[in-house]
């Protein structure tokens, strides 16, 4: 009995593991070597170890590294601005309604991906139901269009990824102990006081895993800069799609994708650090 206590925990972990090794570990490293081999679909490809592919992709598409991680900077600012109000009402305010109201907010996520974002770019279309009458009426000028913009490829960014700001927001908020917060009244504290010190310290989780959830997926995306920006609003996700599917350059493509990967790890572990992760999960779990 007590071998089998001690084996427990590792045959929990097991089927994850072999997951994790099977569609996680054993892809990166085929993608590491395939980046570092060299020939074309026709003649097919060997290992050359050749690491000018990554010196080659850095200094042909580094500004779309920095234009994919601003265009993500920009929406995960945009998601949680959004995201923060409307987890703060449904946990402090939803009542008996808050099943409902998350419902609600996940609705249109029951629709595919790329049909929300045909659906986001009628809605910003020049003729569309918003920029339409606006037009008509004279508020707008007539050569004033958001499609092919920066700011339809971002906005496109927080329509699709809200949800996944919104939900690890309203768990953290949801689960503050309300006695914490009268206490706080108690003190004499204001409901800006009570907010600040109380409320978003304990909140601080959620926004940490909102953070990680919208960033880097919204980052590596290719959809809403294909259907929602222009030539000039390319993210490195089209190269990298484009590169695979329609250049069959596998290696450069591999080793796009390795630098991108890089890139958000690095740039998260900053992000925890700089928030200080143990800390705000030690806040979590007091």
């Amino acid at each position: 009995m007590a071998r089998r206590g001690r084996l427990a925990p590792y045959l929990m972990v097991l089927p994850g593991g072999l997951w994790l090794t099977a569609f996680f570990a054993v892809p990166l490293v085929l993608m590491v070597s395939l980046s570092l081999q060299t020939g074309n679909l026709v003649d097919g490809f060997r290992q050359t170890v050749h690491w000018q592919n990554y010196s080659e992709s850095l200094d042909t598409y580094g500004y779309l590294f920095v234009r994919s991680l601003w265009y993500g900077l920009l929406a995960t600012v945009a998601c949680l601005a959004l995201a923060y109000p409307a987890a703060y009402w449904i946990a402090f305010r939803g009542a008996r309604n808050k099943t409902t109201y998350l419902f609600l907010l996940l609705l249109p996520y029951f629709v595919s991906f790329v049909l929300r974002t045909v659906s986001w770019k009628l809605v910003l279309t020049d003729n569309g139901p918003i920029l339409g009458p606006l037009r008509d009426h004279g508020i707008l000028p007539p050569g004033f269009h958001v499609l092919d913009t920066g700011f339809a490829v971002v906005s496109g960014l927080a329509y699709n990824f809200l949800p996944f700001m919104v939900l690890p927001i309203y768990v953290a908020l949801e689960r503050i102990d309300q006695r914490l917060v009268e206490a706080a009244y108690d003190l004499y504290a204001s409901r800006a006081q009570a907010f600040g010190r109380v409320i978003l310290p304990l909140s601080l989780p959620g926004v940490f895993a909102g953070v990680i959830m919208t960033f880097a997926p919204m980052s590596a995306d290719y959809v809403n800069a294909e259907v929602l920006g222009g030539p000039g609003n390319t993210m490195i996700g089209n190269v990298i799609q484009s590169e695979y599917f329609d250049n069959g350059a596998y290696p450069v493509a591999s080793a796009l994708s390795f630098v991108l990967m890089a890139i958000l790890l690095l740039g998260i572990f900053a992000y925890a650090r700089a928030l200080g992760a143990r800390d705000v999960l030690g806040v979590a779990g007091r």
